[in-house]
Formats: C-alpha cells, structure tokens, sequence
C-alpha cells in the first residue's frame, strides 16, 4: 500500500519590532502579552539605577567580655563583673540606656585534650576543665567624632570583644528619595535613546516598579580588643553611605 505524503510549507515574515528583544537594560514586549495599547506601539522595559550618597550619621557596633572559670558560677560572675565595667564605660562615654542592648549571653562548657595510648587508642575522652561565659552588647553611636575614644574606653573597661562598625544614616528618607528621582531620570533617558533609534517616540509610563535601597558599607570587623591596649588611640573613618535604588519602567513606544 502506498502512503501519501503531504508536502509542508513553512512562511517566514519579517518581526515587528515589538516581537525584538532588545539587549542590555532594555527589552521590547510583544505586545499581544502585555497591556493594551495603541495599534502599532511596542512596550519597552527599562532598568536604572540611582545613587545618592550621604556622610553617616550612625554608626553601629557590638562589645562584650569574655570570661573563663573553673565552674560555671566562677565564669559568669567574672564575666558580670566585667560586663558591669563596659557599660558603665559606655554610659560615661555618652551612649544613652536606649542605645545599649544585649545580643547574646552564653556560658559553654570547656573541654580539655582526651588521654591517648601507645597505639592510639583513645584512653581517656576529654572532659570538662572549666566554663566559658561570654556577654555582647549591640551598641549605637551618634556621636561619631568620638567613636575612637569610646572603642579606647570599652577595652580599658574589660572589653575584649568588640566588631564593626557599620555606618548609616538613620532617617536615610530623603537620601532614598534622591535616588529614585535620579533613577526615573536615567530610565526616561534610555527610553528616549531607544526610541529614536527605533524611529519611535515615548507616549506613555505603563508601570514604574522599584527595587533595592539603603545600602551601607560592609562593616569593619576588628580583631580581639585586648590587642589594642597599648595602641594609640584607634583611628576611624566613617567615609560616606550609599542610598541605592533600582527601578523597572515600562513605557509605550508610539510611531
């Protein structure tokens, strides 16, 4: 028996520029997925960014103490002891009861080397030798200028564990608002640029949508505070703070 086949044709037709991808931080949309709009318009997506910059007005960081004892009263009550000293030193130093929160409050047991035999083989497993108490406060300070002197303070009180800072700005609204401004800015002109090259022109906002914000720096981690007793006293460096913004705009390209 003989099969018949049929022959398959296949048209190709030249994309309308609303079925283009456009590379980079913009792409065209076909317009029969997206929202309604004029006959012979295309969507364009843009990304933009904005940046605005501010000198902190914070800065954030955490100190505590780390204490060990042969019993786990011994630690903890050395530990409260020291722990007692630092806050005090931070009160003296002008950081306000507000400022001063607890984050962590431990007590570890200690464990020493286990006994080994001739072979190897394990004669005794290790075993306690002593506690370990640590307390750590989140610490925030408004007065920048004496940062340094207030870190000297924490470590001449007991301190030996003190991390950061990170700097911020606190009310960071207006920086933000700055940034977005500039970030619409930026997208109008992207969709200006495409739709010349395109032989358009922008009819429309269809959608603003906003992503990203405040974006402080990594914080700098300091090493053991006991370290620094004999240092001079620390220098620091709030530099500036980023307010960051990113924001996905949608608009109408019409002939």
């Amino acid at each position: 028996m003989k099969r018949a086949f049929l022959p398959l044709a296949l048209t190709l037709s030249a994309l309308p520029l609303s079925a283009l991808a456009i590379p980079g931080a913009a792409m065209a949309h076909d317009v029969s997925q997206g929202p309604a709009i004029a006959a012979g318009s295309t969507l364009l997506t843009v990304n933009a960014d904005g940046l605005s910059t501010r000198a902190p007005d914070l800065a954030l960081f955490s100190a505590g103490v780390t204490t060990q004892g042969k019993t786990a009263a011994e630690a903890l009550t050395a530990n409260s002891a020291d722990m007692n000293k630092v806050i005090a030193a931070l009160k003296k130093a002008g950081i306000a009861d507000k400022d001063i929160q607890t984050s962590n409050l431990s007590l570890n047991p200690v464990y020493g080397q286990p006994t080994f035999g001739p072979n190897g083989q394990v004669i005794q497993e290790a075993r306690i030798i002593g506690y370990q108490a640590n307390n750590q406060v989140n610490i925030k300070q408004r007065d920048l200028k004496g940062y340094g002197k207030v870190l000297d303070a924490l470590v001449a009180a007991g301190a030996n564990q003190v991390s950061g800072p990170s700097f911020m700005v606190e009310n960071a609204d207006a920086a933000l608002d700055e940034a977005r401004t500039a970030a619409m800015k930026k997208a109008r002109a992207r969709a200006d640029l495409y739709a010349r090259a395109a032989g358009l022109k922008v009819a429309r906002i269809v959608s603003i949508s906003e992503g990203g914000g405040y974006a402080p720096p990594m914080p700098v981690i300091y090493a053991k505070a006991e370290m620094a007793r004999d240092a001079a006293a620390t220098p620091v460096s709030p530099g500036q703070v980023d307010s960051q913004i990113n924001i996905t705009v949608l608009f109408e390209l019409a002939p």
